[in-house]
């Protein structure tokens, strides 16, 4: 884990909070190319009404509008939890170069999220993975 990853991670955990202050799944994401951030994103599934509305999804969107390109060459996505099926999809036609992750979905745990991504993506987990865990638990404790 590098300093970088830890420094973008943090900023990915402050969109999760906007997430949590609207009552949302808190899952923020960014993106990052050429080291400058270029989408930040967190869940709306419940605000828009929109299953899809995942703190990727909506980075992707606003990346592609920024790049003016449905391609995500020489780009990272840093998200608070490991991308679901829908948003490996996405990425995998995104073509995103790397997704670091910081908690892991155990509740997909048996899903072999690698095999859905792009060959040439690069992918990492675990960064910042206890304060990414803590925030979710803390949601869905409070939802109990």
């Amino acid at each position: 884990m590098t300093k970088e990853d830890v420094n973008y991670m943090q900023i990915a955990l402050q969109e999760a909070e906007k997430a949590l202050e609207k009552d949302e799944i808190p899952i923020g994401a960014i993106i990052v190319c050429n080291n400058k951030i270029i989408a930040k994103a967190h869940n709306l599934s419940e605000t828009l009404c929109d299953s899809s509305a995942h703190a990727e999804m909506q980075a992707f969107t606003a990346a592609s509008l920024y790049l003016k390109s449905k391609y995500l060459k020489n780009c990272t996505l840093y998200v608070t939890l490991e991308p679901c099926v829908m948003c490996s999809g996405a990425a995998y036609w995104a073509q995103i170069d790397n997704i670091v992750f910081g908690a892991f979905d155990k509740k997909f745990a048996h899903i072999d999220k690698k095999a859905l991504l792009h060959p040439s993506t690069m992918i990492k987990g675990g960064v910042l993975e206890k304060e990414c865990s803590e925030m979710l638990s803390l949601f869905f404790q409070r939802k109990r």
